[in-house]
């Protein structure tokens, strides 16, 4: 039977990673996850290859909830040839390019809450011609969002953080920094605490580049010149924004206290302390979107595919921060 219940949907990523198993294992363990109904989109047959669980093919998203106590409930995409785990291939970075493609409609159309994308080989994709540098900002492009416009925040139950910049060599950062980028991945991280976990006047603490943040700029100009005029014109616009703090000193519990977010100038400044506290569980959240998304932050682990070993925790906190955001939307938009 049919319902009118949007699923999240849950696309596997590379059927030769651990996607299909942490997804299937998130199945096995629903109830201790505290999981909503969802539905998994991509090759069957890569569940089938590492997961000894009940698979509900389906072919509308509505069905999912129904089928959800019966069996793991699947939109299937046939890649075309079964991919063998921990052996990535061409046809599975056009499967898993599929499913995510499929993932991203559904929500757009409404017929999904959210969006949770298992972790893809960004090798395998560019090698069937894949020009973006990840998953976030193609959906971004899908959904009609310029990539300035949106931030990817990473995000545990202690800690949340924003990098500015993300998946860039670090001799590009000081280069594809500006004050008007730091604003705009600011203020999509702000909007992103209200509309996505439900804080009405969220704090934003922002990190310096260099050590001691500069020193008042005898240790480099970057905080005066670049990330104080980025600070002073979100505080403008009525923002709870701190900052430029030395980097080295924001993220021990006391400083956690005092913010909702760290926005953060480069990669490792965000994901270091973030998977340093959370490994586990960390979550990846894009903001700025007009639908949700999230991802566990882990990759395709090959290494150890298809030997029972991927723990499914930060796929299961992905699934449930997605469900948590549809509620937190919800009551925005009342």
């Amino acid at each position: 039977m049919q319902s009118s219940y949007r699923p999240l949907a849950v696309s596997l990523g590379d059927p030769a990673g651990i996607g299909p198993e942490v997804v299937g294992k998130c199945w096995d363990h629903r109830a201790r996850f505290d999981l909503p109904p969802f539905v998994a989109i991509g090759d069957p047959r890569s569940l089938a290859a590492v997961w000894d669980g009940p698979i509900a093919t389906i072919d509308d998203p509505r069905e999912a909830d129904s089928a959800f106590d019966v069996g793991l409930p699947i939109l299937p995409i046939a890649s075309v040839e079964a991919d063998i785990p921990g052996h990535p291939t061409v046809a599975g970075a056009h499967c898993s390019l599929d499913a995510l493609e499929l993932a991203v409609g559904l929500a757009r159309s409404g017929s999904a809450a959210a969006v949770v994308t298992g972790p893809v080989s960004k090798h395998q994709l560019y090698a069937i011609g894949f020009s973006h540098p990840g998953q976030t900002e193609f959906v971004a492009e899908r959904c009609g969002v310029s990539p300035s416009n949106v931030a990817m925040m990473l995000a545990g139950p202690t800690l949340r953080t924003v990098p500015v910049t993300t998946h860039i060599p670090f001799a590009e950062v000081i280069g594809a920094l500006s004050p008007n980028l730091i604003e705009a991945r600011g203020r999509a991280a702000l909007r992103g605490l209200q509309r996505n976990f439900g804080i009405s006047d969220p704090r934003l603490a922002v990190a310096g580049i260099n050590p001691h943040a500069g020193e008042g700029g005898s240790l480099g100009r970057e905080e005066i010149e670049l990330i104080m005029p980025a600070i002073e014109a979100l505080r403008a616009e009525g923002w709870r924004v701190t900052g430029p703090h030395p980097a080295d000193t924001m993220f021990h519990a006391a400083a956690r206290a005092n913010y909702d977010a760290a926005l953060c100038m480069y990669h490792d400044q965000a994901l270091i302390p973030l998977k340093a506290l959370h490994f586990e569980d960390g979550v990846n959240i894009t903001l700025g979107l007009p639908i949700i998304r999230t991802a566990p932050d882990h990759g395709t682990a090959f290494d150890i595919a298809g030997q029972d070993r991927a723990d499914p925790r930060a796929m299961a906190a992905a699934i449930r921060v997605a469900a948590e955001s549809t509620v937190h939307r919800a009551a925005v938009a009342a």
